[in-house]
């Protein structure tokens, strides 16, 4: 029973261990916390809380242990808040959710009106920064999420959204004097400490993200003017919008389509770097007798280099996003135009 009980817990991500340590302190300490949250970790945490269903007490029990062991590894004098910040969230978020969680943290505990900008309509974030250079647009647009920054380039000029990716591309960080000068442009709205360490915002990641949630119809014609100004660049963003493990966000009939269009030994191949979930997804699209043979094969097959793996990879990637043009499949992550 026990081994049963830490099975269980061991499936609960980080954010479901968070949700049960929110029901489990109370409803004014739980709000208190939250209150601290940008929007997207409140509907985060606040969509697991309301699907927990069935929590053991053995779940309960681990959980609150966990964070009793993580406190009491702490102490008040002496402690690196910025370490302890960044080592607490990416325990409960994971590494890769944890990271721009972090950065707008730190960042934006010194830049209030950074922060309330998360809380605005694309329209009102816009009309603040319209009149303002494109760096500071950049700027503003990686700071925010994903998605709020893609509604926001939409209500620009065409011309304006290429330039603004391509700088948000190629931003290395945002040093203290660019905070400052942010801070000053936006008076009182974006009061901030220009006493801070550079940031990890920006970046050809960064853009590629912003993109991947851009309509279709915008989306071509950004990537239109960015490749016109620097091809190099273009394929860089292009190379991190849709990456192999995207594939999973495919619905089925379009992984099918897709391994018509393929070789098997592309396949063979591609699968060799590719997680569990993926392999799985392809093996369920493929007939019975089909998804046996390939997975014999990648069980007998010899070590690959992973140059060639990840050739393969971007020469499947090719396909998927030549189909996608076509509109015979959607690529998951890509906006575009909804089905009904």
């Amino acid at each position: 029973m026990a081994e049963a009980a830490q099975e269980s817990d061991n499936k609960l991500s980080g954010v479901q261990r968070a949700a049960i340590l929110m029901l489990a302190i109370g409803e004014k300490d739980a709000a208190d916390i939250m209150k601290h949250m940008g929007p997207k970790e409140v509907q985060e945490l606040g969509l697991a809380m309301a699907t927990l269903t069935s929590v053991t007490s053995d779940q309960m029990e681990d959980v609150m242990a966990e964070f009793v062991a993580t406190l009491g590894k702490q102490t008040a004098i002496g402690v690196d808040s910025d370490d302890y910040i960044r080592k607490v969230l990416t325990d409960a978020l994971g590494a890769d959710k944890a990271g721009g969680v972090i950065d707008r943290i730190l960042l934006g505990r010194n830049s209030k009106g950074l922060e309330q900008l998360k809380w605005l309509d694309a329209r009102g974030v816009a009309e603040l920064i319209r009149l303002e250079h494109p760096q500071i647009i950049a700027i503003v647009l990686s700071f925010l999420d994903a998605d709020h920054a893609a509604d926001v380039l939409a209500q620009f000029a065409p011309q304006v959204r290429a330039d603004v990716m391509m700088r948000i591309a190629t931003l290395e960080g945002i040093q203290p004097t660019a905070l400052q000068e942010l801070d000053e442009i936006l008076e009182a709205q974006f009061s901030g400490n220009a006493n801070v360490k550079s940031s990890s915002l920006g970046g050809v990641k960064s853009a590629a993200n912003i993109l991947n949630f851009v309509d279709g119809s915008i989306e071509g014609d950004i990537m239109e003017k960015i490749g016109e100004a620097d091809a190099d660049l273009l394929q860089q963003i292009q190379d991190n919008m849709f990456v192999f493990e995207n594939l999973i966000d495919v619905d089925d009939r379009g992984i099918q389509t897709l391994l018509r269009e393929i070789s098997s030994e592309q396949l063979l191949l591609a699968l060799r770097g590719a997680d569990e979930a993926l392999k799985e997804k392809i093996f369920k699209n493929m007939s019975k007798r089909a998804a046996e043979m390939l997975r014999d094969d990648l069980e007998a097959a010899a070590p690959a280099r992973l140059s060639d793996v990840e050739a393969a990879q971007k020469e499947i990637l090719a396909v998927a996003r030549r189909l996608s043009d076509a509109g015979e499949i959607s690529l998951g992550g890509s906006g575009g135009d909804e089905f009904v």
